[in-house]
């Protein structure tokens, strides 16, 4: 079983390559008795996917493309999504066990009350999505990723991991960083400072929040004053 770590943080990936274990392909993510495993699912083009209730177990996702997504009360485990455009994402109370989404477009997404562990987010799209009460049980990596003027809003990243990601304009608005690892990132345009308690960076990056509390607190500059 492999790991994918960035720093501190450790992520264990999903064990899709264990002897013994054959992926079918599936038409329908659906499957009987509301659950699916050892399944393959892919290069689909579907007007809406929406699955509640459903189980997902062991098996990859690739190129999956939705104008609409609706995921309610869906558990992932073991499950590799890769490539898929999922619009218009709205995915509330489920978990997420050993996953990993890789070069997925997730923009404008409303996750609600979903918990994480062992996840990796890997040159995803996230733009414009909002988090909320999203929970990190184990390790959460976001590996170059691009999350413009998405919101944590109550959200507990204590076991995630930021690196190399665009994050400009976004907001962190409550919930609970102590220890989210924020180092490798340009954190100059961060929003929501005051939620960032006891988070990890590197010292350099001490300047990088100077000016996004510059920017938030709107400050005036005494020499451009003088200048006029």
């Amino acid at each position: 079983m492999g790991t994918r770590t960035i720093r501190r943080t450790s992520v264990t990936l999903p064990a899709l390559d264990e002897p013994g274990l054959y992926l079918s392909n599936v038409t329908s993510l659906e499957g009987g008795r509301g659950r699916v495993a050892d399944f393959q699912y892919g290069n689909a083009d579907l007007r809406a996917l929406d699955l509640a209730d459903v189980h997902l177990l062991d098996g990859r996702i690739s190129g999956l493309r939705a104008q609409r997504t609706r995921l309610e009360k869906v558990r992932v485990d073991s499950v590799e999504f890769t490539g898929c455009d999922l619009a218009s994402l709205h995915w509330s109370d489920s978990k997420v066990t050993r996953a990993v989404f890789r070069d997925c477009k997730l923009m404008g997404a409303v996750l609600e009350g979903v918990t994480f562990d062992d996840v990796v987010f890997e040159n995803c799209k996230l733009d414009y999505s909002t988090l909320t009460h999203v929970r990190t049980a184990g390790a959460v990596i976001f590996s170059g990723c691009s999350l413009r003027e998405t919101v944590f809003e109550a959200a507990n990243l204590t076991k995630a991991a930021f690196d190399d990601c665009d994050l400009r304009l976004t907001e962190f608005n409550g919930g609970q960083c102590r220890g989210l690892d924020l180092r490798g990132n340009d954190l100059s345009q961060l929003r929501g400072l005051a939620s960032l308690k006891q988070v990890i960076i590197d010292r350099a990056q001490t300047l990088q929040l100077a000016e996004a509390l510059a920017t938030e607190l709107s400050v005036t500059y005494g020499e451009d004053l003088d200048a006029k």
